[in-house]
């Protein structure tokens, strides 16, 4: 028993180590590539193309990816997307050019996207289930880290060499996760890892008529994860398309607060990624997902109606240091709930779903910024989100519901 423990723990700290240093590169990555497309063309919208392709990438990719996950050994399908990606940016920064650098970008994110499934399938099949939350809490403590020293390092890189030679080193980034992925062990049962069957459309259809069927007994899954969704990414990615223009229009911050202001949000998230990962076996999943939520739409509601740099940044840093209890939440709430077999092709169907709801809210609230002031737009998404949020607080903690919720460190989770 020893020794199993053990192993999982050695091979966990080997998962969390690939997962980290992929998450510094794309920070590098992401910084670099806006500076490369500024150089090339001057223009802001090519710059602005690059952010159109990356939910672009995913919304295609996510049609199909999940029933290739399914269908092939996971730890293989990382290792191969994270070789394919360092690749890819190699040939980026041997041959520089807009197009290509249009096409990579898309191609990398579809890999993300992939590897995102791929890598959510074979976590859930290595880490115990009575380990997952402080999986889950020590992961987001590492998401956090690389938020905030990833574009540090991006920095000091420009003031010593070029953003080109960035995409560089997230090549390599890229390259050493793959290896670290060689390193794990196989968690594929034996005789699941064969060949896919050929993809048709009639194959990608039988694949969303299984997901659909198993949503369709399973409407609480939905309630909880579908307002869980709606809450912490639907509606902050349509607020935060506004963000920018509030804080320079409405709050009249300069270019060096506004700055700050952002690092603060990325402060508070290490703080509270911090402190979950402490008390995370204390806290029950259903607080997590519950509460924490609440506390998220509360700091947009602070921020939305602030008059002050110091108003705005404690609405900032409330909403990202509950963004991290609540992650943890929600991400061990899907792992023990979704089936292994059937996670990829679920999962890329709700992100597709997702990306959709998206597209579609932000261009809800922006079209609304047009007709209606800033301040008052930002004010009635935070509304939106806080009643959305004490929805989702009486789903979860309504006595019936309790069972759904048992820690797993004394029972298993419903499956």
């Amino acid at each position: 028993m020893d020794i199993t423990k053990r192993r999982t723990s050695k091979e966990s700290v080997l998962l969390l180590c690939g997962i980290g240093v992929s998450n510094m590169g794309d920070w590098i990555y992401l910084i670099a590539l806006n500076l490369i497309v500024l150089d090339m063309t001057h223009s802001p919208f090519a710059v602005a193309v690059l952010y159109i392709l990356k939910p672009a990438a995913s919304i295609f990719a996510n049609a199909w990816c999940g029933s290739l996950v399914d269908r092939v050994n996971k730890r293989r399908l990382m290792m191969v997307l994270d070789l394919l990606r360092a690749f890819l940016l190699l040939l980026l920064y041997v041959h520089p050019s807009l197009w290509l650098v249009y096409t990579i970008v898309f191609i990398v994110n579809m890999g993300g996207a992939a590897f995102k499934h791929g890598s959510m399938v074979y976590l859930t099949k290595l880490i115990p289930s009575h380990s997952r939350k402080r999986f889950n809490a020590i992961q987001s403590l590492i998401g956090s880290g690389a938020f905030l020293l990833g574009p540090a390092i991006a920095g000091m890189l420009f003031l010593i060499s070029s953003p080109l030679n960035a995409i560089l080193i997230n090549a390599i980034s890229f390259f050493i996760s793959g290896c670290i992925m060689l390193m794990l062990p196989n968690v594929d049962e034996k005789g699941e890892d064969k060949p896919p069957e050929r993809f048709s459309l009639a194959l990608l259809k039988k694949d969303w008529q299984v997901v659909e069927g198993y949503f369709s007994r399973n409407i609480y899954f939905i309630l909880i994860y579908g307002l869980f969704t709606f809450i912490l990414t639907v509606m902050p990615s349509a607020i935060d398309s506004l963000e920018a223009a509030f804080s320079k229009q409405v709050l009249h911050l300069s270019n060096s607060r506004y700055g700050l202001l952002v690092s603060i949000a990325g402060i508070g998230f290490l703080a509270g990624s911090i402190s979950n990962t402490a008390l995370v076996k204390k806290i029950p999943l259903s607080i997590l997902i519950g509460i924490s939520p609440m506390f998220v739409s509360m700091g947009y509601f602070i921020y939305s109606i602030s008059g002050s740099f110091l108003a705005a940044a404690s609405g900032f840093f409330v909403l990202s240091f509950f963004q991290a209890y609540a992650n943890t939440g929600i991400l061990t709430f899907y792992q023990h709930y979704l089936p292994a077999d059937i996670m990829g092709r679920a999962g890329s169907i709700l992100d597709l779903v997702e990306g959709g709801l998206v597209m579609a809210v932000t261009l809800i609230i922006g079209t609304s910024a047009q007709w209606f002031s800033l301040r008052s737009v930002i004010i009635g998404g935070s509304v939106v989100m806080i009643l959305a949020a004490f929805i989702l607080s009486t789903a979860c903690l309504k006595t019936l519901r309790q069972w759904f919720f048992l820690d797993s460190n004394t029972k298993e989770y419903r499956s």
